[in-house]
């Protein structure tokens, strides 16, 4: 039995990813900041609900505590909760993206760490975005070129390179970053764009089933690793 955490995941691609990983037999915990959506979408599915803002240690200690105590483990972490940031650039609205982008992955990873070490295969997922790649936003080729999103993009490359810093760190457990494809999502309703969350989960679901020689410290899409 796999006990799996994925953070935002009352809605789209964390949405998506918990019931794929529940049809494959995971116990899935669904993490979300809202108690109210998140109760009804892990209701929705059947998963377990804890209440787990990454903005927020008292919450993220207590979800945590509360896997801990009915599972004594956790084999996968899928840090999946974000925000985009569009809009006005200023000092608090950066300070809430990377808070949530990039800051809640270390809250999260710092309190999950003890109880991925008991598992006898440990895997960290990183929803990333090559939004974040320093290579796809200089090359006019890529849709990444013309997105308007610096605080986001920022965000992102520091999300991957603590997912790369954690995979240095941490070599018993497998952590990997996955750009899961331009996704039709709240987050992207002004832009338009994207496929549904259902196919982009799918890349989600592969890294985070990955067998214990799989990868670590990669960036990668559904089709390898990407250059960042």
């Amino acid at each position: 039995m796999t006990i799996t955490l994925i953070t935002g995941a009352n809605k789209g691609i964390g949405f998506e990813t918990a019931k794929q990983l529940l049809e494959l037999g995971h116990v899935v915990y669904l993490g979300a900041r809202d108690v109210e959506r998140g109760e009804k979408a892990a209701a929705a599915l059947g998963a377990r609900f804890v209440q787990l803002d990454v903005t927020d240690d008292a919450s993220v200690s207590s979800a945590l505590a509360t896997i801990d105590a009915a599972e004594g483990r956790l084999d996968v972490l899928v840090h999946n909760a974000g925000i985009l940031g569009d809009g006005v650039i200023d000092g608090p609205t950066a300070l809430r993206v990377f808070d949530t982008n990039a800051v809640g992955i270390v809250r999260v990873t710092e309190a999950a760490l003890p109880l991925l070490r008991r598992s006898s295969n440990p895997n960290v997922v990183t929803v990333s975005s090559s939004a974040g790649s320093f290579w796809a936003v200089n090359n006019p080729e890529r849709p990444e070129f013309h997105l308007p999103l610096a605080l986001y993009s920022a965000s992102k490359s520091a999300a991957t390179m603590l997912t790369v810093q954690y995979a240095k760190a941490q070599p018993g457990i497998k952590f990997n970053a996955i750009e899961p494809g331009t996704t039709a999502t709240d987050m992207t309703a002004a832009f338009g764009i994207g496929r549904s969350p259902e196919e982009s989960a799918r890349t989600v679901v592969r890294l985070a089933t990955l067998d214990a020689d799989g990868p670590t410290g990669t960036f990668r899409d559904e089709s390898g690793e990407l250059r960042w």
